[in-house]
């Protein structure tokens, strides 16, 4: 089994009112279930956006630098992310295009590599 990042980009998405944020979670929720049903869930949250970022850090001389929200160059902000685990490709793109489908927004795919334990 591998685990895979689908994920969303806060620019891909257009204004929302908030009751349009909740129609989302209401179409959303039942692919949710399926996921946690079928055993594959991980872990998801879909409420980030340019305003929830907390600070960058970097490293310099060995020690954390923090500074406020991201670097001014950043274009893009991650919108919401669901953390799967699932035995192929195949099956992480199925859960992707369910996502896609449910909430009408662009997903994105990413499997993480496997862990060198």
């Amino acid at each position: 089994m591998s685990q895979y990042l689908i994920s969303f980009n806060d620019e891909w998405v257009p204004e929302h009112t908030p009751e349009q944020i909740r129609a989302k979670s209401t179409a959303v929720r039942p692919v949710i279930d399926d996921m946690q049903a079928q055993g594959v869930f991980v872990f998801s949250n879909g409420a980030l956006d340019a305003s929830t970022v907390l600070c960058s850090v970097t490293a310099q001389d060995g020690e954390p630098v923090f500074t406020d929200g991201p670097y001014v160059e950043t274009k893009e902000h991650l919108g919401g992310f669901c953390v799967i685990e699932v035995p192929d490709d195949a099956a992480a793109r199925l859960w992707a295009g369910r996502l896609a489908v449910a909430l009408d927004w662009p997903q994105e795919v990413h499997r993480f590599p496997p862990s060198f334990e």
